[in-house]
């Protein structure tokens, strides 16, 4: 994984030093909370419901085990000995008292973490596959243009000041597992003709209005890959609204503008950055590259050999099914740990199970982790033949919840629990719903099946693009819970459709089971959800949920 050079050390080391005269001055009351309010979401920290909340950034997904460690550490010395992984691969502490985030980030920068751009009207965090440079079916490696993406938008004075935030995802896969659709930017990594290029991808994003982002470039070569985001970023700079926050971000923009004329424009702005000092040489990119250096495989192993201790355990065999991917290199597993068990927050990971995790990490996976944007945590470069032991160990942390991509793999933002944005709490009903489909038999038969729970438009859950979505709703003070279907996330990515009016939070566990009996009934052989969705349309769901 990427480490830093003395250059990145001294740009952290100084932004934690001006933070932290900066939240001294406003706790002298010698810094206007207006400017301050700037300063420090620009550093990660909000302050919601109940305590201020931290957000940790965590490029394309990738720690190490000795991060993972310091983030285990704080939590224990500075907040309530948990953290949540989040959609955007990133971290979050809810507790942190706001005198001693300086200190928090102090420690952060000793590991080379920070919490720079992970808000503001900036962009932010980059994502990526979390199987980047171990799976299959990759084209490339997504990382090292992710790392170039995130190094060149760092502090870039000409994007610090954006009509709104802008978030920008990596691809490197015909499977899409970054969701690049849904991004402001969304980037494929193609192969034409023996050369390695990309897919452009601008408009996308979910919230109020959500929208599937629209191609602008069917191919771009890769050296020109940071000046074309800048023309795009210029375009916008320069377009996007910044008299409504609800009408700024450049999904809004390439709509009014048409993705054709958006394209246009992007490419006249382009014309005088091609070619110039933005252009990446070979020796950048090797340069990206060497930071992601294969691991010390073992080239020995086989995908037939044995795996050590396994003996046909059925419980076993029934993780190894549904949480493990094949790896590109022959004797070796992408194994996931699917953050999901029922009554506990989907996300959410103690100070105890994060110290499990690194050790976990060290022993089977080079030291190397990856947190997922659908909340779960990847152990990327695993021998097979060590899988049963990895198991062992995660059901004994109680890590072991077989249920990778299917029903209760909930995506739950905090809701009402924690944020001061949420119309109506998550978690509660993230719970519900898992302790209504409690049998991991029926599960596993299901199949394939996304449900993301949003407590209010911000959308945090991804509730447009799960097959079944919840949002959290406002009724004269109550909390009331509107429901879609038939999103999607993945290649075939689509926004979910309202089924009706929206219902009491006691009433959702009933309602996905109708769906769910829906889907049964109408299933043909070897069909998903989203595929008998597809076929059958929304009418039949309707007429279950509301019966006359």
């Amino acid at each position: 994984m990427y480490k830093y050079d003395a250059y990145d050390q001294t740009m952290v080391d100084e932004r934690v030093a001006q933070y932290r005269d900066q939240t001294e001055r406003f706790l002298a009351g010698d810094l206007p909370a207006d400017e301050f309010m700037q300063l420090r979401l620009r550093n990660g920290l909000y302050v919601q419901r109940l305590a201020p909340m931290l957000r940790i950034a965590v490029p394309y997904g990738m720690l190490s085990s000795d991060q993972l460690r310091k983030v285990a550490h704080i939590t224990r010395q500075y907040d309530k000995g948990y953290g949540h992984f989040t959609t955007r691969q990133n971290i979050q502490l809810n507790w942190p008292l706001l005198e001693e985030v300086p200190d928090i980030l102090a420690e952060l920068a000793t590991v080379q973490m920070h919490a720079i751009q992970t808000s503001g009207n900036c962009i932010r965090n980059v994502t990526a596959d979390q199987y980047a440079g171990a799976a299959r079916d990759e084209v490339d490696d997504g990382r090292p243009w992710a790392e170039l993406l995130r190094q060149w938008s760092t502090f870039h004075p000409e994007f610090n000041w954006l009509p709104r935030k802008f978030k920008i995802a990596v691809s490197g896969a015909p499977k899409d597992r970054a969701a690049v659709q849904v991004h402001d930017i969304g980037i494929r990594i193609l192969e034409r003709n023996g050369e390695v290029g990309f897919e452009v991808l601008a408009g996308g994003g979910l919230g109020r209005t959500p929208v599937i982002g629209s191609v602008i470039r069917e191919f771009l070569p890769k050296q020109h890959l940071l000046t074309y985001v800048e023309a795009i970023l210029r375009v916008y700079n320069r377009y996007g609204r910044r008299d409504n926050k609800y009408k700024a971000r450049i999904k809004i923009l390439v709509r009014a503008m048409t993705p054709k004329v958006f394209a246009e424009k992007v490419e006249q702005e382009w014309a005088g950055l091609k070619d110039g000092p933005g252009t990446l040489t070979e020796a950048e990119i090797n340069r990206a590259r060497a930071a992601f250096e294969t691991p010390d495989y073992d080239r020995a192993l086989r995908d037939d050999d044995p795996i050590n201790g396994a003996e046909g355990d059925k419980a076993f065999l029934v993780w190894m099914r549904n949480n493990v991917a094949e790896h590109k290199v022959p004797g070796y597993a992408i194994a996931n740990i699917a953050l999901k068990a029922t009554g506990v927050a989907p996300g959410d990971v103690t100070d105890e199970q994060m110290e499990v995790i690194a050790d976990l990490a060290d022993r089977f996976s080079f030291g190397e982790l990856r947190v997922t944007h659908i909340q779960n945590v990847t152990l990327a470069d695993v021998p097979r033949k060590d899988l049963f032991s990895l198991w062992q160990e995660l059901v004994a942390a109680e890590l072991a919840a077989p249920n990778l991509d299917l029903l209760t793999d909930l995506i739950c933002c905090p809701g009402g629990d924690f944020c001061s944005l949420a119309n109506a709490k998550s978690i509660p009903v993230a719970e519900a719903i898992q302790r209504e489909f409690d049998d991991m038999d029926y599960l596993h038969d299901l199949g394939e099946f996304h449900i993301n729970i949003s407590g209010c438009m911000n959308a945090c859950g991804h509730h447009h693009v799960g097959n079944v979505g919840i949002l959290g709703v406002d009724k004269k003070g109550e909390e009331w819970y509107q429901i879609s279907i038939g999103g999607s996330a993945d290649a075939n990515a689509a926004i979910g459709k309202i089924l009706g009016p929206s219902f009491a939070r006691a009433d959702v566990p009933d309602v996905v089971r109708k769906i769910v009996d829906v889907f049964v009934g109408h299933r043909a052989d070897g069909e998903e959800f989203i595929d008998t969705y597809n076929r059958i349309g929304i009418q039949p769901f309707k007429d279950a949920v509301y019966p006359e």
